[in-house]
């Protein structure tokens, strides 16, 4: 292990992991990110940044697929070894993880081990990621598991498998669920909600997506009728 005196503890940049149905506006939250950016797109959705003049997109190709853990980790090196980028995102990473998953099950003669390398290459690629010294954003596509849920919490997680998703975001700092009420984009980390969610940056529960960087306070009354609306399209 690595002694760090509490003097020289380095401040290290931030990393982000959103989940949401598709049209909440995850892609488009890179947008909010400062200097030059780099999209990594596992599902080919770019359209929302499209324009954008400090964003440099990387497409997945069918040649990449039988490839894909040797394709990202090799991509992912040399930008950021570059140090040309301030952010990263990878986007989708449920699409990222079913591509890892075929190439493994393809490989493997005893399927048994497979969701266990599955785990461990996300593992170490969220630890590569938090020591890559950029910003990281993710994004993953959620589930709604209503009819599982007993009590209403823990509706919704990321469509991913629970233990790689443990295993990739335990170095991230942010977890949080994008969602759509009247028109208006939230996000929503409060574990206590039984969700997939974190919030190791600053004190907030639920805010407004266009806010991911830069807090504003938010009025109790606001929040009140957000929670309500949000309740009842539930229910609905």
């Amino acid at each position: 292990m690595k002694y760090i005196n509490a003097a020289e503890l380095p401040e290290v940049p931030n990393m982000y992991f959103i989940y949401g149905d598709g049209g909440t506006g995850k892609t488009t939250l890179l947008k909010q990110f400062e200097g030059p950016k780099l999209l990594m797109s596992f599902d080919h959705s770019v359209n929302a940044i499209r324009g954008e003049k400090d964003i440099d997109v990387l497409l997945l190709e069918q040649a990449d697929i039988p490839v894909i853990q040797e394709t990202v980790n090799s991509v992912l090196g040399r930008a950021i070894g570059s140090g040309r980028y301030k952010t990263v995102m990878l986007d989708n990473v449920t699409s990222l993880q079913n591509y890892v998953l075929e190439n493994i099950d393809g490989k493997s003669k005893d399927g048994r081990q497979n969701y266990q390398k599955l785990q461990v290459w996300f593992r170490v690629l969220g630890e590569n990621l938090r020591n890559s010294n950029v910003t990281v954003v993710a994004t993953a596509h959620q589930v709604d598991t209503e009819s599982q849920s007993m009590d209403g919490k823990g509706r919704f997680k990321a469509d991913m498998n629970d233990k790689t998703f443990n295993a990739f975001t335990a170095t991230f700092d942010f977890v949080g669920r994008i969602f759509k009420v009247k028109g208006e984009r939230w996000i929503d980390c409060d574990p206590e909600t039984g969700d997939h969610g974190k919030n190791r940056i600053d004190d907030r529960t639920k805010f407004k997506a266009a806010e991911l960087i830069n807090p504003k306070p938010l009025e109790e009354p606001k929040l009140q009728e957000t929670e309500e609306a949000e309740n009842k399209e539930e229910k609905e």
